[in-house]
């Protein structure tokens, strides 16, 4: 029906009833096999068979549903996807392209991108100027950005050249803003193109810019047990 946000919004408008009444203010747990939710008067059921894509964003598109500047989304790019509402997992700026999940298991998404647990994320990232042994290091043992020191993350420099550029893997286990671009900023080395190529088992592979594909159900599971 709605995101967590708004559904949060129609829960707290009163058109969210279970079993005929208002639900509590403090929130209640329901049997979906047994108890009748309604919004606006309309029964809703959860999906009995979820929907796990995934897509290699494009640089230049959006990760929402829609723009009020009427620039492209993911979204645009789901043809035959199937009907009903799916989620981004986790987040990737309009410049940075590679690996989105697409998911309406909200469970699953959650865990995937909480901190708490851990799940890694690889970025390849090509940067200004070429990192030193010092700014690697530094890398990996934390960054102290204006919303506080970073988690170690693992950090390799893959290339350097030609000219004043070179290319760093870098592996992050949590989910702040434009992370991976901040850090790298904050050590000197600014940028200039970024692709998220793993997210916990997950490998980008192949898959060509602007396309998806279905995570097979061995995929599904792997993520499942990444996220335990």
């Amino acid at each position: 029906m709605a995101s967590r946000r708004a559904a949060d919004a129609l829960i707290a408008s009163g058109a969210v009833q279970v079993n005929g009444k208002r639900p509590p203010k403090d929130g209640m747990l329901i049997d979906p096999d047994a108890d009748a939710v309604t919004v606006d008067g309309d029964e809703v059921h959860p999906p009995r068979s979820h929907r796990y894509l995934l897509l290699n964003k494009p640089a230049g598109v959006m990760v929402t549903a829609s723009d009020p500047e009427g620039r492209p989304t993911v979204f645009d790019l789901l043809d035959d996807a199937g009907p009903g509402r799916l989620f981004p997992v986790g987040r990737l700026d309009m410049a940075t392209s590679g690996l989105l999940f697409l998911f309406d298991d909200g469970a699953l998404a959650h865990r995937l991108t909480h901190a708490r647990f851990g799940v890694p994320k690889e970025y390849i990232a090509t940067v200004a100027g070429v990192p030193t042994e010092a700014d690697i290091r530094h890398l990996r043992t934390g960054v102290t950005l204006e919303d506080g020191r970073t988690a170690p993350a693992q950090a390799d420099l893959i290339q350097s050249g030609p000219g004043p550029r070179a290319e760093v893997k870098i592996v992050i286990r949590e989910g702040r803003n434009r992370q991976v671009r901040r850090m790298l900023e904050a050590v000197g080395h600014p940028v200039t193109d970024l692709v998220r190529v793993g997210f916990g088992p997950i490998r980008l592979g192949r898959l060509k810019s602007g396309t998806w594909r279905r995570l097979r159900p061995a995929e599904i599971d792997a993520l499942m047990r990444a996220a335990e």
